[in-house]
């Protein structure tokens, strides 16, 4: 009877070693799936809108760029007025071109309209 106790024994201790290594690792696998499961929650909720971060990018690069010509003319004053410059300089010619190609847009939006006016009225009759 004492051999047939330490081997039920045996066996229990084996079921609760094994039992265990189960345990551990279903709960590892739920702390995973819960550590992944909350990284998906908050990447939704830090989601940011393309445009948004397209302007602050550019706000950013301009930033950069008045800085780079503050220490290049040796002072904000002196790099705000040759961005100013170059700022106006740029305006003044791309003003002419850009109304020219408003008229030219409008021109072609008048023609595209009479062709279709004169298309209908083909096909009505």
């Amino acid at each position: 009877m004492v051999d047939a106790r330490a081997d039920i024994d045996d066996r229990t201790a084996a079921l609760n070693r094994s039992a265990a290594a189960l345990d551990a690792q279903e709960v590892r696998a739920d702390i995973r799936e819960a550590y992944e499961r909350g990284r998906r929650d908050e990447r939704a909720s830090r989601r940011r809108h393309p445009i948004f971060m397209t302007f602050l990018f550019v706000a950013a690069i301009c930033g950069v760029v008045l800085v780079a010509l503050a220490a290049a003319t040796g002072s904000f004053t002196r790099g705000g007025a040759v961005a100013d410059q170059n700022l106006q300089m740029a305006v003044n010619r791309a003003e002419p071109q850009v109304r020219d190609a408003a008229g030219q847009a409008g021109q072609s939006l008048r023609d595209a309209g009479q062709a279709a006016k004169a298309r209908a009225g083909g096909a009505a009759n």
